[in-house]
């Protein structure tokens, strides 16, 4: 993981908008409709170069593919696993749920109404090895034609996989949990193998509170978030910590997440996970007032803050110097060299997700940039 040691670097959580044409492709294969696959993967490789090409040059230092092979962050996974083949999984979210109008606006969104999560009804195993390879070549090439400090590669973790696709197979949710860890394991070490720097999304332990464990007591949940650490822990035990990060999210909709459960419920059990490197949601108004959390939470040593410093559901470009002083509060508290600017989540969670104009968002990227610039400028003289 790279460390800031004469700036604030920026990096962001990982999916980006995806061009026009590679989501229809993509809607046409998540509903069935034959799709050439040598096309297909075509247009994904470009699409990388070119989102690549466009996060260097809006000032972008820690880069990513933006997904762009993916249905979603989580989800995709139903095509590289046996197992999942039941019927579809359904979800509450606690706190739409208590807005019927806005519930429906929320889930009528064309990339999260178009989401399959198939239940688990067979034993888990890797089915598609390929994939995570050409996702990391893709990647590789892509940098090789730009100016970065780094590349990073996300995947789900065996927690929010837990939280997505339903257990209809397994005897009890623990072996549930580790046999998806045991087969994440693959591409895990895979992206490891690769250089690259390996995010584990883990929504799990926020959003998770107020959908998968929606009805269980905080000390109950806690207990289960826990186990997803474990999990999480067992799957990537073979790489090192420095060359893993995390991503840690309430959702990434707009709604009025007032039953996110606090940061400060489930900080220690976040910071017991192997990655160094932890993003969080930290600009978004149900969350922007936690950077106080550190006032009295000790960053562990060999820890890095990844905190949101741009809003992911918004299109207000966010003003270079109110990104300073997001910036700034947390260097203050934990050090300078322990903070890397980045988003509270990703621009294309879904494939059609267009909450945010995609020339919106690396407009928000480059603003970043000037702001992190403007914090250096302030933190190293």
């Amino acid at each position: 993981m790279h460390r800031s040691r004469d700036r604030f670097l920026t990096t962001h959580t990982g999916s980006l908008p995806r061009p026009e044409d590679l989501i229809k492709m993509m809607y046409a294969k998540e509903e069935g409709v034959p799709v050439d696959p040598v096309a297909l993967a075509a247009r994904v490789k470009t699409a990388v170069a070119e989102l690549v090409g466009k996060q260097a040059a809006s000032g972008v230092d820690l880069i990513n593919d933006g997904e762009m092979s993916k249905p979603s962050y989580a989800t995709y996974i139903k095509d590289r696993l046996d197992g999942f083949g039941g019927t579809g999984n359904t979800f509450v979210y606690q706190d739409v749920h208590e807005f019927p109008a806005l519930e429906k606006k929320v889930f009528g969104d064309p990339g999260r109404s178009r989401r399959k999560t198939p239940a688990c009804n067979a034993p888990i195993a890797v089915r598609d090895r390929e994939a995570p390879i050409v996702d990391a070549d893709n990647l590789k090439a892509a940098l090789a034609s730009v100016k970065a400090t780094g590349g990073f590669m996300s995947a789900a973790s065996p927690g929010v996989v837990s939280l997505f696709f339903r257990n209809d197979y397994y005897k009890d949710f623990e072996s549930y949990i580790y046999a998806i860890a045991d087969a994440m394991r693959y591409e895990y070490e895979i992206v490891a193998k690769a250089g690259l720097v390996l995010q584990i999304d883990c929504p799990d332990l926020g959003m998770g509170r107020h959908i998968q464990y929606a009805d269980l007591s905080l000390p109950e949940f806690r207990k289960r978030a826990q186990l997803h650490v474990e999990a999480l822990n067992h799957a990537v035990a073979n790489i090192p910590a420095e060359q893993l990060r995390m991503h840690v999210c309430w959702g990434n909709y707009e709604g009025p997440h007032h039953r996110d459960v606090p940061m400060a419920d489930i900080v220690d059990i976040v910071f017991g996970a192997r990655p160094n490197a932890i993003s969080f949601e930290a600009a978004n108004p149900r969350h922007a007032h936690e950077w106080a959390l550190f006032e009295t939470v000790k960053l562990p040593d060999g820890k890095v803050l990844i905190p949101g410093v741009l809003e992911s559901k918004s299109n207000f470009i966010e003003h270079p110097e109110l990104i300073a002083q997001r910036i700034g509060r947390y260097a203050k508290l934990v050090g300078r060299e322990n903070v890397i600017a980045g988003s509270d989540c990703g621009y294309g969670t879904w494939v059609g997700q267009a909450a945010v104009d995609p020339q919106v968002v690396f407009a928000k990227l480059q603003a970043m940039a000037e702001g992190a610039a403007i914090a250096s400028k302030q933190f190293w003289k």
